[in-house]
């Protein structure tokens, strides 16, 4: 399952950080950041529920970029 969500970010390189920490987070298959247009398209691993793996995706978001913020 694919989900695209709102984000917050400065420049493009946070956002390149943001992309790397919700890669790394459990229950994420791919995430990908467009810095551009300001939105994160998360792909989740299969039986995963978004709602429980989104606030730990935000929390890796914000260890690597800290004014960074994913509208859930």
């Amino acid at each position: 399952m694919k989900k695209t969500y709102k984000i917050d970010v400065d420049c493009a390189n946070c956002a390149n950080k943001m992309e790397g920490a919700a890669k790394n987070t459990d229950g994420v298959k791919d995430a990908t950041v467009n810095f551009m247009t300001l939105k994160m398209i998360v792909e989740f691993e299969e039986g995963q529920d978004p709602k429980a793996v989104m606030p730990e995706v935000l929390k890796n978001c914000k260890k690597v970029e800290s004014d960074c913020e994913i509208y859930l």
